[in-house]
Protein backbone atom coordinates (compact mmCIF):
# COMPACT_ATOMS: atom_id res chain seq x y z
CA UNK A 1 0.00 0.00 0.00
CA UNK A 2 2.66 2.27 1.07
CA UNK A 3 4.09 1.73 -2.42
CA UNK A 4 1.09 2.42 -4.02
CA UNK A 5 1.00 5.83 -2.55
CA UNK A 6 4.54 6.02 -3.44
CA UNK A 7 4.20 5.56 -7.00
CA UNK A 8 0.48 7.47 -7.26
CA UNK A 9 2.12 10.47 -5.78
CA UNK A 10 4.84 10.34 -8.40
CA UNK A 11 2.33 9.86 -10.98
CA UNK A 12 0.65 13.20 -9.83
CA UNK A 13 3.83 14.97 -9.71
CA UNK A 14 4.79 14.09 -13.15
CA UNK A 15 1.06 15.28 -14.54
CA UNK A 16 1.39 18.42 -12.73
CA UNK A 17 5.17 19.44 -14.12
CA UNK A 18 3.89 18.09 -17.78
CA UNK A 19 1.35 20.11 -17.26
CA UNK A 20 2.65 23.40 -15.78
CA UNK A 21 5.25 23.02 -19.16
CA UNK A 22 2.45 22.68 -21.39
CA UNK A 23 1.03 25.92 -19.83
CA UNK A 24 4.48 27.56 -19.92
CA UNK A 25 4.92 26.52 -23.46
CA UNK A 26 1.76 27.52 -24.75
CA UNK A 27 0.97 30.90 -22.63
CA UNK A 28 -0.19 33.75 -24.67
CA UNK A 29 -1.17 36.42 -23.23
CA UNK A 30 -2.85 39.67 -25.27
CA UNK A 31 -0.49 41.75 -27.32
CA UNK A 32 -0.97 45.54 -27.42
CA UNK A 33 -1.26 47.10 -30.69
CA UNK A 34 2.10 49.04 -30.32
CA UNK A 35 4.24 45.79 -29.94
CA UNK A 36 2.80 44.29 -33.16
CA UNK A 37 2.86 47.81 -35.19
CA UNK A 38 6.71 47.44 -36.80
CA UNK A 39 6.15 44.06 -37.94
CA UNK A 40 2.74 44.27 -39.54
CA UNK A 41 2.01 47.80 -40.08
CA UNK A 42 5.21 48.76 -42.15
CA UNK A 43 3.99 51.42 -45.15
CA UNK A 44 1.75 52.11 -46.84
CA UNK A 45 -0.45 51.00 -43.34
CA UNK A 46 -2.23 54.02 -41.25
CA UNK A 47 -4.45 53.84 -38.69
CA UNK A 48 -8.13 55.82 -39.16
CA UNK A 49 -10.49 56.94 -36.64
CA UNK A 50 -13.58 55.17 -37.64
CA UNK A 51 -16.75 54.15 -35.48
CA UNK A 52 -14.11 54.71 -32.13
CA UNK A 53 -12.05 52.53 -33.66
CA UNK A 54 -8.56 53.05 -35.18
CA UNK A 55 -9.13 51.18 -38.35
CA UNK A 56 -5.40 49.51 -39.49
CA UNK A 57 -5.58 50.06 -44.07
CA UNK A 58 -3.61 50.94 -46.85
CA UNK A 59 -5.01 52.66 -49.04
CA UNK A 60 -2.59 52.78 -52.79
CA UNK A 61 -2.69 53.35 -56.45
CA UNK A 62 -4.31 56.56 -58.38
CA UNK A 63 -6.67 58.88 -56.43
CA UNK A 64 -8.65 59.45 -59.89
CA UNK A 65 -9.98 55.97 -59.54
CA UNK A 66 -13.51 56.74 -59.58
CA UNK A 67 -14.30 52.93 -58.34
CA UNK A 68 -11.49 52.03 -56.18
CA UNK A 69 -11.36 48.07 -55.37
CA UNK A 70 -11.89 47.17 -51.86
CA UNK A 71 -10.23 44.13 -50.45
CA UNK A 72 -12.55 42.52 -47.46
CA UNK A 73 -10.78 39.35 -45.42
CA UNK A 74 -12.31 36.78 -43.75
CA UNK A 75 -12.74 35.29 -40.56
CA UNK A 76 -9.22 35.46 -38.18
CA UNK A 77 -7.23 36.86 -41.36
CA UNK A 78 -6.19 40.56 -42.03
CA UNK A 79 -5.68 42.88 -44.97
CA UNK A 80 -2.10 41.01 -45.42
CA UNK A 81 -3.87 38.25 -47.06
CA UNK A 82 -4.62 40.41 -50.39
CA UNK A 83 -0.94 41.77 -50.87
CA UNK A 84 -0.72 39.67 -54.11
CA UNK A 85 -3.39 41.21 -55.44
CA UNK A 86 -2.46 44.63 -54.57
CA UNK A 87 0.42 44.19 -55.67
CA UNK A 88 -0.80 43.66 -59.26
CA UNK A 89 -3.80 46.07 -58.86
CA UNK A 90 -2.04 49.03 -57.96
CA UNK A 91 -0.34 50.92 -60.52
CA UNK A 92 -3.30 50.96 -62.73
CA UNK A 93 -6.36 50.98 -59.80
CA UNK A 94 -6.69 52.65 -56.26
CA UNK A 95 -6.79 49.58 -54.00
CA UNK A 96 -7.94 49.63 -50.55
CA UNK A 97 -7.89 47.04 -48.08
CA UNK A 98 -8.47 47.10 -44.58
CA UNK A 99 -8.37 44.85 -41.01
CA UNK A 100 -12.00 44.47 -40.67
CA UNK A 101 -13.31 44.71 -36.48
CA UNK A 102 -12.38 41.86 -34.51
CA UNK A 103 -9.39 40.76 -36.72
CA UNK A 104 -6.21 42.15 -37.54
CA UNK A 105 -4.84 45.64 -35.93
CA UNK A 106 -8.25 47.44 -35.76
CA UNK A 107 -8.91 45.56 -33.04
CA UNK A 108 -12.78 44.58 -31.77
CA UNK A 109 -16.30 46.56 -32.36
CA UNK A 110 -16.76 49.09 -28.75
CA UNK A 111 -19.90 48.17 -28.49
CA UNK A 112 -19.46 44.46 -29.01
CA UNK A 113 -22.18 43.82 -32.00
CA UNK A 114 -20.31 41.49 -34.62
CA UNK A 115 -23.90 41.04 -36.59
CA UNK A 116 -23.57 41.91 -40.68
CA UNK A 117 -25.92 44.61 -40.91
CA UNK A 118 -22.92 46.89 -37.88
CA UNK A 119 -20.42 45.31 -40.26
CA UNK A 120 -22.03 46.65 -42.98
CA UNK A 121 -23.16 49.73 -42.10
CA UNK A 122 -18.94 50.32 -40.51
CA UNK A 123 -17.80 49.67 -44.29
CA UNK A 124 -19.97 52.64 -45.40
CA UNK A 125 -18.64 54.90 -42.50
CA UNK A 126 -15.41 53.49 -44.01
CA UNK A 127 -16.04 54.44 -46.95
CA UNK A 128 -16.99 58.06 -46.60
CA UNK A 129 -14.18 59.06 -44.44
CA UNK A 130 -12.56 57.84 -47.83
CA UNK A 131 -14.57 59.84 -50.33
CA UNK A 132 -15.17 56.40 -52.05
CA UNK A 133 -18.84 57.27 -53.23
CA UNK A 134 -18.63 54.29 -55.21
CA UNK A 135 -15.89 50.96 -55.53
CA UNK A 136 -15.68 47.67 -56.75
CA UNK A 137 -16.30 45.05 -53.54
CA UNK A 138 -14.08 42.10 -53.21
CA UNK A 139 -14.83 39.86 -50.39
CA UNK A 140 -12.90 36.46 -49.15
CA UNK A 141 -15.25 33.78 -46.76
CA UNK A 142 -16.70 36.37 -44.29
CA UNK A 143 -15.01 39.42 -46.29
CA UNK A 144 -17.41 37.89 -49.75
CA UNK A 145 -20.81 37.45 -47.03
CA UNK A 146 -19.83 41.24 -46.30
CA UNK A 147 -19.16 42.27 -49.86
CA UNK A 148 -22.75 40.78 -50.76
CA UNK A 149 -24.62 42.09 -47.87
CA UNK A 150 -23.39 45.50 -48.54
CA UNK A 151 -24.44 45.44 -52.41
CA UNK A 152 -28.26 44.95 -51.15
CA UNK A 153 -27.98 47.99 -48.40
CA UNK A 154 -26.36 50.23 -50.59
CA UNK A 155 -26.80 49.32 -54.25
CA UNK A 156 -25.81 52.29 -55.34
CA UNK A 157 -22.26 52.08 -53.96
CA UNK A 158 -21.24 48.84 -55.36
CA UNK A 159 -19.75 49.25 -59.10
CA UNK A 160 -18.98 45.33 -59.59
CA UNK A 161 -19.37 42.69 -56.78
CA UNK A 162 -16.56 40.04 -56.60
CA UNK A 163 -16.89 36.80 -54.01
CA UNK A 164 -14.06 34.79 -53.49
CA UNK A 165 -15.01 31.46 -51.69
CA UNK A 166 -17.75 33.47 -49.84
CA UNK A 167 -19.76 32.91 -46.52
CA UNK A 168 -23.58 33.13 -46.96
CA UNK A 169 -25.65 30.23 -47.49
CA UNK A 170 -26.71 27.56 -44.04
CA UNK A 171 -22.91 26.32 -43.30
CA UNK A 172 -22.02 22.82 -44.80
CA UNK A 173 -18.57 22.69 -44.39
CA UNK A 174 -16.84 19.18 -44.79
CA UNK A 175 -14.00 20.42 -42.38
CA UNK A 176 -13.66 23.18 -39.59
CA UNK A 177 -9.95 24.55 -38.45
CA UNK A 178 -9.67 23.86 -34.93
CA UNK A 179 -8.65 27.24 -34.49
CA UNK A 180 -12.50 27.88 -35.32
CA UNK A 181 -14.01 24.59 -33.13
CA UNK A 182 -11.89 26.14 -30.13
CA UNK A 183 -13.29 29.67 -30.15
CA UNK A 184 -17.02 27.89 -30.10
CA UNK A 185 -16.52 26.23 -26.94
CA UNK A 186 -17.61 28.27 -24.35
CA UNK A 187 -16.17 26.34 -21.39
CA UNK A 188 -12.51 26.93 -23.13
CA UNK A 189 -12.94 30.82 -22.94
CA UNK A 190 -11.28 31.46 -19.78
CA UNK A 191 -8.40 29.16 -20.40
CA UNK A 192 -8.15 30.66 -23.93
CA UNK A 193 -7.96 33.85 -23.50
CA UNK A 194 -4.32 33.45 -22.21
CA UNK A 195 -3.24 30.15 -24.24
CA UNK A 196 -2.77 29.94 -27.57
CA UNK A 197 -0.70 27.17 -28.95
CA UNK A 198 1.55 27.54 -32.09
CA UNK A 199 0.29 24.52 -33.77
CA UNK A 200 -3.38 25.14 -33.46
CA UNK A 201 -2.97 28.21 -36.07
CA UNK A 202 -0.06 26.83 -37.73
CA UNK A 203 -2.85 23.17 -38.42
CA UNK A 204 -5.89 25.64 -39.12
CA UNK A 205 -3.99 27.75 -41.75
CA UNK A 206 -2.71 24.11 -43.10
CA UNK A 207 -6.61 23.10 -43.49
CA UNK A 208 -8.04 25.86 -45.67
CA UNK A 209 -5.21 25.28 -48.39
CA UNK A 210 -5.68 23.60 -51.29
CA UNK A 211 -1.89 22.77 -50.78
CA UNK A 212 -0.74 22.40 -47.22
CA UNK A 213 2.74 22.62 -48.65
CA UNK A 214 2.46 25.87 -49.32
CA UNK A 215 1.82 27.11 -45.71
CA UNK A 216 5.13 28.80 -44.82
CA UNK A 217 6.69 29.78 -41.41
CA UNK A 218 5.73 33.57 -42.03
CA UNK A 219 2.30 32.70 -43.00
CA UNK A 220 1.66 31.25 -39.90
CA UNK A 221 3.18 33.45 -37.50
CA UNK A 222 1.31 36.99 -39.27
CA UNK A 223 -1.92 34.32 -38.64
CA UNK A 224 -0.55 33.40 -35.08
CA UNK A 225 0.78 37.23 -33.51
CA UNK A 226 -2.46 39.16 -35.46
CA UNK A 227 -4.66 36.60 -33.16
CA UNK A 228 -3.08 37.90 -30.41
CA UNK A 229 -4.19 41.48 -30.67
CA UNK A 230 -5.47 42.54 -27.75
CA UNK A 231 -9.54 42.01 -27.90
CA UNK A 232 -9.74 40.28 -31.07
CA UNK A 233 -10.07 35.84 -29.16
CA UNK A 234 -12.81 37.56 -27.48
CA UNK A 235 -14.49 39.45 -30.64
CA UNK A 236 -13.88 35.80 -32.45
CA UNK A 237 -15.95 34.11 -29.92
CA UNK A 238 -18.49 37.10 -30.29
CA UNK A 239 -18.77 36.83 -33.88
CA UNK A 240 -19.29 33.07 -33.88
CA UNK A 241 -22.18 33.32 -30.85
CA UNK A 242 -23.25 36.13 -33.23
CA UNK A 243 -22.99 35.10 -36.89
CA UNK A 244 -26.29 33.52 -37.40
CA UNK A 245 -25.56 31.11 -40.55
CA UNK A 246 -27.05 31.41 -43.50
CA UNK A 247 -28.16 34.53 -42.34
CA UNK A 248 -30.21 36.79 -45.07
CA UNK A 249 -29.35 34.13 -47.82
CA UNK A 250 -32.79 34.51 -48.83
CA UNK A 251 -31.82 38.04 -50.79
CA UNK A 252 -28.92 36.88 -52.76
CA UNK A 253 -31.31 36.22 -55.57
CA UNK A 254 -31.95 40.37 -55.49
CA UNK A 255 -28.67 41.39 -56.40
CA UNK A 256 -28.43 42.83 -59.43
CA UNK A 257 -24.44 43.95 -59.81
CA UNK A 258 -22.11 42.78 -62.04
CA UNK A 259 -20.74 39.69 -60.71
CA UNK A 260 -17.29 37.40 -60.42
CA UNK A 261 -17.37 34.39 -58.68
CA UNK A 262 -14.01 32.79 -57.67
CA UNK A 263 -13.75 29.49 -55.59
CA UNK A 264 -11.06 26.99 -54.77
CA UNK A 265 -11.99 23.49 -55.64
CA UNK A 266 -10.11 22.12 -52.61
CA UNK A 267 -12.70 24.23 -50.25
CA UNK A 268 -13.86 21.93 -47.13
CA UNK A 269 -14.85 24.82 -45.55
CA UNK A 270 -17.26 26.47 -47.94
CA UNK A 271 -17.35 23.60 -50.59
CA UNK A 272 -18.40 24.20 -54.21
CA UNK A 273 -21.48 23.46 -54.04
CA UNK A 274 -22.24 27.37 -52.35
CA UNK A 275 -20.21 28.55 -55.49
CA UNK A 276 -23.07 27.23 -57.32
CA UNK A 277 -25.49 28.38 -55.67
CA UNK A 278 -24.06 31.74 -56.06
CA UNK A 279 -23.88 31.19 -59.81
CA UNK A 280 -27.29 30.15 -59.85
CA UNK A 281 -28.56 33.28 -57.68
CA UNK A 282 -27.43 36.32 -58.89
CA UNK A 283 -28.63 36.51 -62.63
CA UNK A 284 -25.84 36.87 -65.15
CA UNK A 285 -22.80 36.17 -62.40
CA UNK A 286 -19.61 34.71 -63.91
CA UNK A 287 -17.93 31.55 -61.91
CA UNK A 288 -14.39 30.38 -62.36
CA UNK A 289 -13.20 27.46 -60.16
CA UNK A 290 -9.56 26.90 -59.44
CA UNK A 291 -9.65 22.99 -58.91
CA UNK A 292 -6.55 22.55 -56.96
CA UNK A 293 -7.00 25.45 -54.75
CA UNK A 294 -8.64 25.76 -51.39
CA UNK A 295 -10.47 28.24 -49.25
CA UNK A 296 -8.40 31.42 -49.94
CA UNK A 297 -7.47 31.24 -53.23
CA UNK A 298 -6.35 34.51 -53.22
CA UNK A 299 -3.60 33.84 -50.76
CA UNK A 300 -2.61 30.66 -52.28
CA UNK A 301 -2.07 31.74 -55.69
CA UNK A 302 -2.48 35.12 -56.02
CA UNK A 303 -1.12 35.68 -59.58
CA UNK A 304 -3.34 33.17 -61.33
CA UNK A 305 -6.44 34.26 -59.64
CA UNK A 306 -5.72 38.19 -59.65
CA UNK A 307 -5.48 37.73 -63.39
CA UNK A 308 -9.46 36.60 -63.75
CA UNK A 309 -10.48 39.63 -62.03
CA UNK A 310 -8.72 41.90 -64.25
CA UNK A 311 -10.13 39.93 -67.02
CA UNK A 312 -13.95 40.94 -65.32
CA UNK A 313 -13.23 44.35 -64.54
CA UNK A 314 -11.85 45.07 -68.43
CA UNK A 315 -14.87 43.64 -70.07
Amino acid sequence: MKRFATVLCSVVLLTLIALTAAVAWNWAPDRAVADLKPRWALPPSQFVAIDGMLVHLRDQGPRDDPAPIVLLHGTSASLHTWEGWVAALQDKRRVISLDLPGFGLTGPFPDNDYRIEHYSQFLAHVLDQLQVPRAVLAGNSFGGQLAWQFALDYPQRVERLVLVDAAGYPRNATSVPIAFRLAQIPELAPLMANLLPRPVIEASVRNVYGDPNKVTDALIDRYYELALRAGNRGALRQRFIQAEGGRNYSRISEINTPTLIIWGGRDELIPVVNAERFKRDIKGSRLVLFDELGHVPQEEDPERTVKVLMDFLER
